[in-house]
């Protein structure tokens, strides 16, 4: 397997991990949303999206390392996700 190849093996496990762990708690993604929702009135500031990842890890079975520089890829896609989907919303209003 080349390291590209395992790379993204190790990425695919990461998600399903993220994903079985909603799926057995359905509320994480209501809460993490909220939290979204409530950190990114003022911008999607790095400040921002580390104040998204630190409250999610402290209210919710989600870790999310609280040094960017720690995120996996699986954490920036989710807090890259939870910013579209904020942001859709606020574009409808």
């Amino acid at each position: 397997m080349s390291g590209s190849e395992i790379q993204k093996t190790r990425v695919i496990n990461e998600l399903r991990g993220f994903i079985r762990k909603l799926l057995q708690d359905p509320k994480i993604l209501e809460q993490s949303l909220a939290i979204a929702r409530q950190q990114l009135t003022e911008g999607s500031s790095a400040a921002a999206m580390a104040r998204i990842a630190n409250e999610i890890s402290d209210t919710t079975s989600v870790h999310i390392p609280e040094d960017p520089a720690e995120h996996s890829e699986a954490d920036k896609l989710f807090l890259e996700l939870l910013r579209e989907v904020v942001q859709e919303e606020q574009a409808l209003y």
